[in-house]
């Protein structure tokens, strides 16, 4: 979800689900951005969150319970997004001191910082291969960087407004963004081509893109089992709806059910998505079972 304060988004759950855990004053201040990812290496499961405190803070997620590994300090300003790469080596986190900094989770040390330039690091995402990262820039370009150089490689023209979201399709070929006035591009990677300019609600089944708007922007998902398949936004409440992909019903949507509403900052799913973590202005990290 797209990390303003002045936005308060609300994810209404269609299926009953329990708050497996709980960690309050997680950060000093508002966490606005949280990642989740699984090591290749040894198959343990991280948790990185982001803060207006400046921190980013690395959590082990084991026997149902997180347990702060790394408190990692470097940024000036609060920070806006963090990304894992897909091995679970490394963590990416973007402030809005305009750099981007690169730190090994194994250590909890900073590999690289890179300056992204004013306002051109608002989000960050690894790319499939872990080789680059991705990044939105309130001019309206995506900045490809790369994570062994630390240099700018390229840059992805949209023509458009600041970019607040940023999601590669799983097999790298194609890259989808989302800017503050509810436009979506899509790019072919290989060519830098843009290939589509698409507004509202969608989801694609093909790709596994998960796409929803808000009245400030767009946020893209990309989730290996869920999809999001239709949206509303009224007075900055998001309404996600979640779908199998498998079979394309909806998880259990009873009318004797109470929705349950939850305020949020930042979510993202477990690895194997049965999982779902919530980071809010509270300072709290909750951990769901889907």
């Amino acid at each position: 979800m797209t990390a303003l304060k002045n936005i308060e988004c609300k994810l209404v759950l269609w299926f009953q689900y329990s708050i497996l855990f709980k960690q309050e004053h997680a950060h000093d201040d508002a966490i606005w951005t949280a990642a989740w990812g699984k090591s290749e290496a040894d198959g343990s499961e991280t948790i990185v969150t982001g803060s207006l405190d400046d921190m980013v803070k690395v959590w082990k997620w084991s026997d149902e319970k997180l347990e702060l590994q790394w408190t990692l300090e470097g940024h000036q300003l609060g920070v806006v997004s963090v990304d894992i790469s897909h091995n679970g080596a490394i963590a990416a986190s973007s402030s809005l001191d305009a750099h981007i900094r690169l730190w090994d989770l194994e250590s909890g040390k900073q590999i690289k910082s890179m300056d992204a330039g004013p306002v051109d690091a608002w989000t960050v995402a690894f790319s499939p291969d872990s080789k680059y990262i991705a990044t939105g820039s309130h001019l309206g370009k995506v900045n490809i960087f790369g994570v062994e150089s630390g240099k700018k490689e390229y840059s992805l023209d949209t023509r458009g407004k600041f970019i607040l979201s940023i999601a590669y399709s799983p097999d790298g070929k194609y890259l989808a963004s989302g800017a503050i006035d509810g436009i979506i591009n899509i790019f072919d990677i290989a060519t830098g081509k843009l290939l589509h300019t698409l507004e509202a609600n969608l989801f694609s089944p093909k790709i596994k893109w998960k796409i929803f708007r808000e009245k400030n922007g767009m946020s893209v998902y990309s989730l290996p089992l869920l999809h999001i398949s239709n949206t509303s936004s009224k007075d900055n409440i998001c309404i996600l709806f979640m779908y199998y992909t498998q079979t394309g019903n909806c998880f259990s949507v009873k009318d004797d059910k109470e929705v349950q509403v939850c305020s949020f900052t930042s979510l993202t799913f477990s690895p194997d998505s049965q999982l779902l973590v919530t980071a809010s202005d509270d300072g709290y990290i909750k951990i769901y079972d889907v």
